[in-house]
């Protein structure tokens, strides 16, 4: 067999991650174990996997489990596991490298908070790397099942940025792990330490974790015996229990384990389906959105078994994409163990086990949601983590819009709290009133201060604020709720004549203020040419001289700013500039002879129109010579 040795230095994102990790989870140092365990027990999971259609991978050792060795003379911890093993290349790639999408946003998002950055590294998943929290050396050797002996893999480190990676004989699969301990890590050299860190993380794990015992001395004259190995864990997977034996620590404590978080999660769900497909759900929503949870290649998510056998995570035939944030699992007996994706997505048992789980979590928002009290709530926590994804869902899951509609939150014109739902705004619509009215914008500030809502503030009409990218598409797909149109304030003509006032006599004192603008109307139109499709008296004015508009179905201009900032190539349209006839700059524009003059106070109030917005004029350093002229005239 030819040995091949080699250095290494880490990837410098691993290096930061020793780093930061070392510095910011010290207080949480018996996590390291709980890592360990759960990737041993995820090679097991893979092993059992592959071999329901190979055998031969469980080379003739089909008792799965983890075992713990604790050597207190030579300061040392053991972890061995009878997996999957891995090769050179996975070694490599596992451990030599982070090789995960956002890992620059995630190192970007760090502050320097020891609580907080803690908080983000274990949600970005610290696993083998949580060994130097107690460990001033590690050593790993591997061989991956179904290789011959001569495939192992010996690989050590410090942690100071460099590694040794060695070729070796190793006689049976799986992966060991010896810690050398630091200084300040003795208290994992006592059994009852070990032991109590497994109850709390590992009880769960359907494998066995066994303990190596101490041999006694013998009797003078008698033969040594072997040390006991002794079973710590139930070995049983915690989702097949009844809910009454289970308590909220083991809740947590299971959740902790596969969402790799460090707080308890924010609500939960346990049920046993039965009916046509029998099936089983064990789902969490956590307390804080990951870093990761925009980036299209996250994996994070529910994990699927069958039997009890792990089969896949994260995969969009679990549950619908909007739903990404539900950490756990679920378990059925209705698919073969060899299910393919494939599989999984002709399967009719799979598509009812996606359905059901989907309208149970739902019902679980609608019942945190019921419990809110104005936006200090459970929901309201996971409103601001998580309310984005479910506006995904309006768009994505047409068969449970209304349900997910009823959930969503928002900001409006007359509430402080910024927690309305759409259900809250139908119950204070003002008489007359019959249209649920929004208004996008850039921002929460810029909706806030549009001048499109001044005719609102007058008559006392509530205005939905949406200043989230998504709220664009959001509209487009939410079209009316409980009977209620949903309309743009900053689209088409408005007429709220029937809401607060005598309608017909509104609209004979609107047309009597249009005739007496219409020169101003002709001079703008004339003085701005091609760059309005129109220009027209508004309604929607109180205190400024004029605002844009898009047509009715045109794009809005936010919604162009949006796809012009993602590089999409868009089809030119062209806004309609609407004048407040009560507003002295336009009863000026109206008398006004001189060409000049008219073009300038034109460009001016379209210019001013496109700031409300939000935006900048095509020309600035023009429309600040303009202004400048007009104030020293």
């Amino acid at each position: 067999m030819t040995t091949t040795k080699e250095t290494r230095a880490f990837q410098t994102e691993v290096k930061q991650l020793l780093d930061l990790m070392i510095h910011s989870l010290y207080s949480n140092k018996e996590i390291f174990l709980r890592e360990l365990i759960s990737n041993a027990s995820d090679a097991a999971d893979k092993l059992r996997f592959e071999a329901t259609t190979d055998d031969a991978l469980f080379e003739g050792d089909s008792d799965l489990h983890v075992l713990i060795d604790i050597n207190k003379e030579n300061r040392t911890i053991t972890i061995r596991d009878n997996g999957i093993g891995m090769n050179r290349d996975e070694v490599v790639a596992n451990i030599g490298t982070i090789a995960r999408s956002g890992t620059r946003e995630f190192f970007g998002q760090l502050s320097g908070d020891k609580a907080k950055d803690a908080h983000l590294i274990g949600q970005f998943g610290v696993g083998f790397y949580s060994s130097f929290l107690v460990a001033e050396k590690v050593t790993l050797t591997t061989r991956r099942a179904g290789v011959g002996s001569e495939h192992g893999v010996h690989w050590e480190s410090k942690g100071d940025g460099e590694y040794e990676l060695e070729t070796v004989e190793k006689a049976t699969r799986g992966t060991e792990i010896t810690l050398h301990l630091r200084e300040d890590a003795d208290e994992f050299l006592d059994d009852w330490r070990i032991k109590s860190v497994i109850h709390k993380y590992a009880d769960h794990i359907p494998f066995p974790i066994r303990m190596q015992g101490k041999a006694e001395a013998p009797a003078e004259g008698e033969e040594a015996t072997p040390a006991e190995i002794e079973t710590i864990n139930q070995a049983s997977a915690l989702w097949t229990r009844p809910k009454s034996e289970l308590s909220d620590e083991e809740y947590n404590n299971f959740y902790k384990h596969i969402g790799h978080d460090f707080e308890d999660p924010l609500a939960r769900l346990h049920q046993r389906l039965e009916g046509k497909y029998e099936y089983t759900l064990l789902l969490y929503l956590p307390k804080r959105a990951p870093f990761d949870l925009w980036q299209a290649e996250s994996k994070h998510g529910v994990k699927l078994y069958v039997r009890r056998v792990f089969i896949m995570e994260a995969n969009e035939e679990l549950l619908p994409r909007y739903l990404r944030f539900v950490r756990g699992v679920m378990d059925t007996n209705d698919l073969p163990l060899n299910v393919s994706r494939e599989i999984l997505q002709q399967s009719p048992a799979m598509d009812a086990m996606k359905k059901g789980a989907t309208k149970r979590i739902l019902g679980l928002l609608e019942e945190m949601a019921g419990n809110s009290d104005e936006g200090n709530s459970d929901y309201a926590t996971f409103w601001e983590e998580f309310g984005n994804c479910l506006k995904e869902g309006v768009i994505e899951d047409f068969s449970n819009r209304n349900q997910i509609a009823k959930l969503l939150r928002f900001s409006t014109t007359t509430s402080d709290e910024q927690f309305v739902s759409l259900s809250d705004y139908i119950g204070r619509m003002v008489e007359g009133q019959d249209t649920i009215y929004y208004i996008t914008a850039e921002s929460l500030a810029a909706a806030k201060h549009s001048p499109h809502l001044e005719v609102f503030r007058k008559k006392g009409v509530e205005v939905i604020l949406l200043h989230d990218r998504i709220d664009e598409w959001l509209v487009g797909h939410l079209t009316e709720f409980e009977g209620k149109k949903l309309q743009s304030i900053a689209k088409g003509k408005l007429d709220l004549s029937g809401i607060g006032g005598d309608a017909e006599e509104e609209k004979s004192e609107r047309e009597e203020k249009a005739r007496a603008v219409e020169p101003a109307v002709e001079k703008i139109r004339a003085a701005l040419g091609e760059k309005v499709k129109e220009v027209r008296v508004t309604d929607r004015l109180t205190e400024s001289p004029a605002c844009l508009v898009s047509d009715q179905f045109d794009m809005t201009a936010n919604m162009e700013r949006i796809l012009r900032q993602a590089g999409q190539n868009i089809p030119e349209s062209k806004p309609i500039l609407e004048i407040n006839p009560d507003h002295e700059l336009v009863k000026r524009l109206a008398a006004m002879e001189t060409q000049e003059s008219i073009d300038d106070y034109a460009s001016i109030l379209f210019d001013q129109a496109i700031l409300a917005e939000g935006a900048l004029p095509d020309d600035p350093a023009g429309f600040v010579r303009k202004i400048n002229a007009l104030l020293t005239r």
